[in-house]
């Protein structure tokens, strides 16, 4: 019976996988900067208010939500942004990836096996951009896009320009321009949209503030919010102009999680107020407006894409992530197959205490290198992390350790899990000075900023 099921679902996938063949998909990845779990208006778990905010008027995330999947247990791949992007780009974990700061260069994966260019080697005529944030050395051109901002190195995207506040509606510019050539090309295309909003500092359009003054402290960031909301109706907008909105998967994610008033901890630390993030995804077959529950981190965006792009195609050694589409193509059910097991998270760089927490079936393990402590939680009946059952259940908890260790220590140069071994805090300043590499920084109008959704970790925001 289990036989005839397979070659049933085989048989009845075969016309999208001729479909995708010849009418390859386009991809718009919008990549947030710093929005929190419950940043939207759109519910991250069916019913509970707790998990969006009610009062951020952002109607085209939820259109997008309306017609996709919304996932509730999203994860970041890394608690920072320039460690969870370079997770993204290449499909790892940035302990697998020896990517733990900014200033990393010595990654255990070339750049030739980025997203981009696998994408590119799968169907060469993909065509890619990058716009908005890349943080690190190596260029987004080596990593396969043939349209990019190059290394800005803007931590903030503060801008000068009182119509184009956090740079967002020049990227959406952009971002418009450069799919119409595509379409006019005749190429399908991968474009991601690294949004500076909603970083802290807030800056947004005067008209939308307005509309927000009643709110206090808190009117900044929701007019900056809105704003970003304005620029995605755009370019829904510029995709059913270009009559490639049936044919076009948009991924809506957030790079890192932030303070949500509800979950434990926030951006820097692997708590899953650090960890959990939006996700949202509509495209081709995919059901509208239902949910899934299914584990799922950002470093599955790369064999995700390749899987819908070119079905099969083998992807590069070391990826770690795992395809979404059984789950995107069964209204939300399915189960998503990844290398390994289980999913680690690891953050000790100007933290108070470096960490690493890995995630196996019900449960999480959190461990702190200095003091040697370890949390353990059932997280799937404890999100807010209140029950540290490590003494309870002490076999688990040194078993998953015990994973948590050997996956640092296999991915880690020697020198960065020594120190880690003996507790030590990493810098992340870069050894002889920084700069922005090229990119322009702009400090706009501090009158204009607010407090932003908070102000701890001040250092990330230096380039």
């Amino acid at each position: 019976m289990k036989q005839f099921l397979t070659l049933l679902l085989l048989f009845l996938l075969q016309p999208l996988a001729v479909s995708i063949r010849a009418n390859p998909p386009n991809f718009l990845f919008l990549f947030i900067d710093d929005q929190g779990w419950n940043g939207t208006p759109v519910p991250m778990i069916p019913g509970k208010e707790f998990s969006r905010t009610q009062d951020f008027h952002m109607p085209n995330v939820e259109r997008v939500a309306s017609r996709g999947i919304t996932f509730s247990q999203a994860y970041a791949a890394h608690p920072k942004c320039e460690c969870s992007r370079a997770s993204v780009q290449m499909g790892m974990t940035t302990t697998s990836l020896n990517a733990t700061d900014k200033w990393a260069t010595n990654w255990n994966a070339p750049v030739s096996d980025s997203l981009a260019n696998t994408l590119k080697r799968a169907n060469p005529d993909y065509r890619a951009a990058h716009l908005g944030k890349w943080q690190w050395p190596q260029t987004p051109e080596s990593m396969g896009y043939d349209f990019s901002d190059g290394i800005t190195m803007n931590a903030d995207g503060d801008s000068d320009d009182p119509e184009d506040p956090k740079q967002t509606f020049g990227i959406t510019r952009r971002a418009e321009d450069y799919m119409t050539k595509q379409v006019k090309d005749g190429h399908p295309s991968f474009l991601q949209l690294s949004y500076y909003a909603v970083h802290s500092q807030p800056q947004a359009l005067a008209t939308t503030l307005e509309k927000y003054n009643a709110m206090g402290q808190r009117a900044l960031m929701a007019a900056m919010s809105e704003d970003l909301d304005t620029s995605i109706g755009t370019l829904l907008k510029k995709l059913e102009t270009l009559g490639i909105s049936q044919n076009t998967y948009v991924i809506y994610m957030s790079d890192n999680g932030m303070r949500t008033g509800v979950l434990k901890g926030g951006k820097a630390t692997v708590d899953e107020g650090g960890l959990r993030v939006p996700l949202i995804v509509t495209g081709p077959g995919i059901k509208g407006g239902v949910y899934s529950n299914e584990r799922v981190v950002g470093y599955d965006v790369f064999p995700t894409i390749v899987d819908l792009a070119a079905p099969g195609f083998s992807l590069p050694k070391g990826v770690e992530g795992g395809s979404w589409k059984p789950i995107l193509l069964d209204g939300g059910d399915g189960h998503i197959n990844r290398p390994i097991d289980r999913m680690v998270f690891h953050h000790g760089v100007e933290v108070e205490h470096p960490q690493t927490a890995i995630y196996r079936g019900d449960y999480k393990l959190l461990y702190w290198w200095d003091t040697k402590e370890s949390f353990l939680y059932k997280i799937v009946d404890d999100l807010y992390e209140k029950n540290n059952l490590a003494q309870e259940k002490p076999e688990l908890a040194a078993q998953m350790l015990g994973e948590l260790q050997a996956h640092a220590k296999a991915g880690l140069d020697k020198e960065t899990f020594a120190a880690l071994e003996r507790g030590e805090v990493k810098s992340g300043r870069r050894q002889g000075g920084g700069g922005n590499r090229g990119g322009q920084r702009n400090r706009g109008d501090r009158s204009s900023r607010g407090d932003g959704q908070n102000r701890e970790n001040r250092q990330n925001q230096r380039p």
